[in-house]
């Protein structure tokens, strides 16, 4: 009965380590069905520590937290327990059954998957009105307002969409990224500049709130009709308190997630008026001021003048079409130079418009300039107007005669084709000419016979002191990987500045850089790293602890930036800790 006893012992003792023994990896959700205004919590744990986790593509769904990490390492009654978990919060991006693929992680040189889980995301469900619960405060303190300066404006005419962010006075706001953007289909647009901008203070629904300007931005409908305004969406993280204090009274806070949406927006365009419409009318809607000048009225034959017709104002200018200027058919006329000041605010463009022409007159003689028109549509009178400039008189006064104007009459009014400027328009006499002598030279006993002769004896003595110091090189293999290490750091540092902006490139050229400065610096192949032989080793080199965890931080950033949504200001500020840190500890390694 002992003897049983004892084996039954053994096998319980024998079952557990194998039981211990064995690799666990897997996939759990906090949830598998959901509706699309809700969030999802993955985790993926393991029971060894392992490397290289590879998380699955959440193309589905917008990460909006995570990874977190966290690592439990505990032991009860001699027995080791071990759990290392990867976090990610997830938001869906629509309706529908969808699949998240395996994760990956190597764990003592084999790699484990998790199994593909099945996640049903529903139409939008009601938040329960729990004043404690976190998502329901973030929903009620947070809105997001598309602010419309005229929704039934004319064709062409400005309007102006404000987007507001208001969050309650108790909520604090940490960061967001826009989930949506919006579109401007059938409209001119333009984002007016928002650098400087601060939280200003103001009500909604009567409450007090703060709220930040987000964006502004200037449209120009091009379609008369309903328009739709695709409506700009953001996820946000969010600091809401809670019903917890702390020692000193005051309210502890915690963080929740939401999404935010400025929702669709309908503009009901007006067609313009057609009864008075001219039919020279153009598509100009504003307040204009219109005129034609020449630079000079009096000039000689084949000498130039400058014709500018130009209209100023407020209103579309950059969409309008500047009336064609009328000239006699003896003036040469070359394709006009458009020129826009124009400036966009709240208020729509501001500015002028011009197109200049080169006129150059063939013959002496007098040539009108006949009165040319400009219409639009003023928006304060919702009538159409019409603006004509004076008639001018081009004088010329030295050149030859033409038939047509030997009696100094009027040159015709017929208008001449512009004139395209060909390469050879004008062809120049040379009044310098430069003689070469035509004396044969010789080449024996020059200088440059003399140089050439003695260069190879004067090379002597740089080629052996030259060849000492590539042997002396040669045969420091030390120093040449050293050197070899170097350059490859400052090469896939290089490649790191050049991939700004691009996630993906710029944190695996960033990471191969630090591991090359580490071979060069620490004399370890890259086999040997690991984040404790590299504490170790750096401190060992009298490294400050805070440079070493700047350090370590900078490659945990490498491994899992990749994972995470990173913008370019996130990639320059890691780039430049990168940067200051290798500085760092190449003033201190002894």
């Amino acid at each position: 009965m002992k003897f049983i006893k004892h084996i039954t012992i053994l096998f319980i003792l024998l079952v557990s380590s194998i039981t211990y023994a064995q690799v666990k990896f897997e996939a759990k959700v906090s949830k598998n069905k959901l509706g699309v205004n809700e969030r999802l919590r993955i985790d993926f744990e393991m029971n060894q520590d392992g490397d290289h986790f590879n998380p699955p593509d959440f193309s589905n769904f917008t990460v909006v937290g995570g990874p977190n990490q966290s690592v439990s390492n505990s032991w009860i009654n001699g027995v080791r327990s071990y759990s290392k978990t990867y976090s990610y919060f997830l938001a869906p991006k629509k309706q529908g059954v969808f699949t998240i693929d395996q994760a990956t992680i190597n764990i003592d040189g084999e790699t484990y998957k998790t199994v593909p889980l099945k996640i049903e995301v529903t139409t939008a469900v009601e938040i329960p009105k729990d004043p404690n619960d976190p998502d329901y405060l973030a929903a009620e303190n947070i809105h997001l307002v598309a602010e419309i300066s005229k929704t039934d404006p004319y064709l062409n005419e400005a309007i102006t969409v404000v987007y507001k962010l208001y969050v309650s006075p108790n909520t604090g706001v940490d960061n967001w990224q826009e989930t949506e953007s919006p579109r401007y289909n059938d409209f001119w647009s333009q984002n007016i500049d928002m650098k400087g901008q601060k939280v200003q203070t103001g009500t909604f629904n009567g409450e007090d709130y703060r709220f930040l300007v987000l964006r502004k931005t200037v449209l120009y409908p091009q379609k008369s009709g309903k328009l739709n305004i695709e409506p700009l969406s953001l996820d946000i993280s969010v600091q809401v308190p809670t019903n917890r204090r702390d020692i000193f009274g005051r309210r502890l806070m915690t963080q929740a997630h939401r999404t935010v949406s400025a929702g669709s927006k309908t503009i009901n365009v007006k067609p313009l008026p057609e009864a008075g419409k001219p039919a020279d009318f153009s598509g100009a809607v504003g307040d204009f001021s219109f005129n034609v000048s020449m630079s000079k009225t009096e000039l000689k034959a084949s000498e130039s003048l400058q014709a500018k017709v130009e209209v100023k104002g407020k209103g579309n200018l950059k969409l309008i079409n500047l009336p064609i200027i009328s000239l006699p058919s003896s003036l040469e006329v070359f394709e006009p130079e458009h020129h826009e000041n124009v400036i966009t605010n709240l208020d729509g463009m501001q500015g002028s418009v011009s197109d200049t022409y080169t006129v150059v007159p063939q013959f002496k003689g007098k040539y009108p300039i006949p009165s040319i028109s400009f219409t639009y549509f003023d928006l304060k009178t919702e009538t159409y107007k019409r603006i004509e400039s004076k008639e001018l008189v081009i004088d010329v006064l030295e050149g030859p005669i033409s038939g047509a104007n030997s009696n100094d009459n009027l040159v015709s009014n017929t208008v001449k084709q512009p004139v395209v400027l060909s390469s050879d328009q004008f062809a120049f006499i040379k009044t310098k000419t430069n003689f070469t002598s035509t004396k044969p030279s010789y080449f024996f006993q020059t200088n440059l016979f003399w140089s050439s002769l003695l260069l190879p004896f004067l090379a002597i003595p740089l080629a052996i002191v030259f060849r000492r110091k590539k042997a002396e090189r040669d045969a420091d293999v030390f120093g040449n990987r050293i050197r070899t290490a170097d350059k490859l750091a400052k090469k896939y540092l290089s490649n790191a500045k050049k991939a700004l902006g691009k996630k993906e490139e710029f944190y695996i050229a960033l990471e191969k850089a630090l591991h090359n400065y580490l071979k060069a610096k620490l004399h370890i192949e890259t086999s040997d790293f690991s984040k404790d032989v590299i504490k170790n080793l750096l401190a060992e080199r009298q490294v400050d602890a805070q440079t070493i965890t700047d350090f370590i931080a900078i490659l945990e950033n490498c491994e899992l930036a990749r994972y995470t949504p990173i913008t370019i200001v996130t990639m320059q500020q890691d780039y430049d800790k990168a940067a200051k840190t290798i500085s760092l500890i190449d003033k201190q390694a002894s």
